[in-house]
């Protein structure tokens, strides 16, 4: 990380890690830099045994916002294909990761969730969100196909037919209907976020470890996270394979210029 700014910082305070996304004027945009930060923290936490529960945090008005898209434009034709596997990859890796950990991951969504960065709250164990929150996907606007566990994990947690609508139709589900739908665990007020995370913290530190891990090991048995991986790779595929077409340069720029009026 030497010779360039950390896009993930990590603290350690009474047992508990936050990893806290450090890129708000992208708003936490994901970049293959701010994800190796991201998974070389989650691979010092994994055998750290100071660690007992993990908080993912972000600065700024979002969560993330999915996948840079204007890094993506940027990007010369030649380098796309490339630029895609890398950062698909990364992100995929990032997904397992968080899954795989022992402890318990408590997401702190204080804004919006799009794109690929879904991924990342869908491999919480619980996820605190406020009013104001919301999970868009954006893939058919901009000309991407879907990354970030939208096909390979959410049908299952929502069904397929609502993760169909949501994407054909690139709806915005905000916290409440998130909340009924199982993708977040609480909505809470936003002076309020932190203390009931801190009470969340408070309960499971109060926990055997070994009892946790346990619970999360059964939880995702090898034959689910096997499916998780397959359809993670399927994403990375169809993703490498749509954002070299012609029409998907034009939808990013479409995209940008849309930002840049709004």
């Amino acid at each position: 990380m030497t010779g360039r700014r950390e896009l993930v910082r990590m603290a350690l305070a009474g047992g508990v890690a936050t990893l806290t996304l450090a890129r708000p004027e992208r708003h936490n945009s994901l970049v293959p830099a701010l994800l190796d930060d991201l998974l070389g923290h989650l691979g010092a936490i994994d055998g750290d045994d100071r660690v007992r529960a993990v908080v993912l945090a972000a600065e700024g008005r979002s969560f993330s916002t999915g996948g840079d898209v204007r890094a993506f434009h940027d990007q010369p034709a030649a380098a796309v294909h490339g630029y895609a596997c890398d950062l698909v990859g990364k992100l995929n890796r990032t997904i397992l990761a968080l899954m795989d950990l022992p402890q318990p991951v408590i997401a702190r969504v204080q804004g919006p969730v799009t794109g690929g960065s879904l991924g990342l709250v869908l491999a919480a164990d619980l996820v605190a969100a406020v009013p104001s929150a919301f999970i868009a996907p954006y893939y058919a606007s901009v000309g991407f196909a879907p990354d970030g566990g939208w096909t390979a994990i959410l049908p299952e947690r929502v069904g397929v037919q609502r993760a169909r609508e949501i994407q054909l139709l690139n709806r915005h589900v905000d916290a409440a209907e998130a909340h009924a739908l199982g993708l977040v665990t609480e909505v809470v007020p936003a002076d309020r976020l932190d203390a009931r995370i801190a009470e969340w913290l408070a309960v499971l530190g109060g926990h055997v470890g070994s009892g946790m891990a346990a619970a999360k090991r059964r939880l995702m048995p090898d034959w689910r996270r096997a499916a998780y991986a397959a359809g993670l790779e399927a994403e990375r595929r169809a993703f490498i394979a749509q954002v070299t077409r012609p029409e998907v340069r034009d939808g990013m720029a479409r995209f940008l210029d849309r930002r840049a009026a709004g």
